[in-house]
């Protein structure tokens, strides 16, 4: 079957092998193809905000040590793979969106720094939804939550996986 065209209906979402299934919603969550895996075998959803649950629920249930995982695979906001174009097509068209591509020297010192010492602290990036933010409030962002503990910010940060894991799904199904 070639790949279908995005969006698709929620029947197609249905109806796709579970190989399909698993390339399409791959990287709903950033490089963690076991969610996708998980996901497919509490099909069929009655609507997009099954889908969207299923993926919430995977994030809720798996382990401590999984939400580390999780938040490891997530590339630092206009970081190194960014200036090197190798972030994922979805982090690419996030970050842009938020104008972390677009950073002015000062900015670019301070995500850089903040970046550090946060990544530093907590052993995972900085995790923010870009597409419900811009540079200045991610930038404030970083500097107020690293006073958190790191049990807040596995907390927040999965959080904010959510937000962005139900935006790309959103991006692929029609609602």
């Amino acid at each position: 079957m070639a790949s279908p065209t995005l969006p698709i209906s929620l029947s197609e979402v249905n109806c796709l092998s579970d190989e399909k299934f698993e390339s399409v919603f791959g990287n709903v969550i950033e490089l963690c193809t076991d969610a996708a895996v998980e996901v497919k075998k509490r099909r069929p959803f009655q609507d997009v905000t099954a889908l969207c649950d299923a993926f919430q629920s995977y994030l809720e249930e798996i382990g401590i040590e999984d939400k580390l995982m999780v938040l490891k695979l997530h590339p630092d906001l206009a970081g190194r793979l960014a200036a090197q174009g190798e972030l994922t097509p979805e982090s690419a068209s996030e970050q842009k969106a938020a104008g972390l591509d677009v950073l002015t020297a000062e900015q670019k010192k301070a995500m850089d720094e903040s970046n550090q010492r946060y990544k530093a602290k907590f052993g995972f990036p900085f995790i923010i939804c870009a597409r419900e933010n811009k540079v200045q409030s991610i930038i404030d962002g970083l500097q107020r939550r690293y006073n958190n503990s790191k049990e807040q910010e596995i907390t927040i940060g999965i959080n904010e996986v959510k937000k962005i894991c139900k935006l790309r799904i959103l991006d692929i199904v029609k609602n």
